[in-house]
């Protein structure tokens, strides 16, 4: 890429603990990042950032897509965004149901007396079954 060329698309990696999630040439991407969200266009100043916990999308054209991210990194370059993600989910792959119970589950152990708790677990425990359930809400909505 020359100086000043601007690249029309980036390449977009979402990688989480166990599996590659995206590997795509997308034209816009948001991301939860650990001040805010911030969006990424081809030609952005490069950056690394931690990832806040939330809902990153990218779009291919007109089309959306969603996941839930959340405990890592993106770096963004003018022609590429790399996301590592501790959490990374399909926002279609999220089975609300059990989200809830997990949910439930984390709202009691956090809610016991503190004895024999692992409060670091069962916060981030706490915090998947949110981040879950916020993504596919959303994503039901836009539906």
């Amino acid at each position: 890429m020359a100086t000043g060329d601007i690249p029309g698309k980036l390449h977009l990696q979402v990688v989480s603990a166990d599996r590659s999630l995206v590997d795509a040439q997308v034209d816009e991407v948001e991301i939860p990042g650990a001040e805010g969200y911030f969006g990424v266009l081809p030609g952005h100043t490069p950056l690394l950032s931690t990832l806040g916990a939330g809902e990153l999308w990218y779009r291919i054209g007109s089309e959306k897509t969603y996941l839930a991210v959340a405990l890592g990194f993106a770096e963004v370059q003018p022609d590429r965004v790399t996301v590592l993600a501790q959490i990374a989910e399909r926002a279609e792959e999220i089975d609300t149901a059990r989200a809830e119970a997990a949910k439930r589950r984390a709202e009691e152990r956090l809610n016991r007396p503190l004895q024999d708790i692992d409060f670091e677990r069962a916060r981030i425990a706490m915090m998947k079954s949110l981040i879950r359930l916020q993504v596919a809400t959303r994503v039901r909505l836009r539906s």
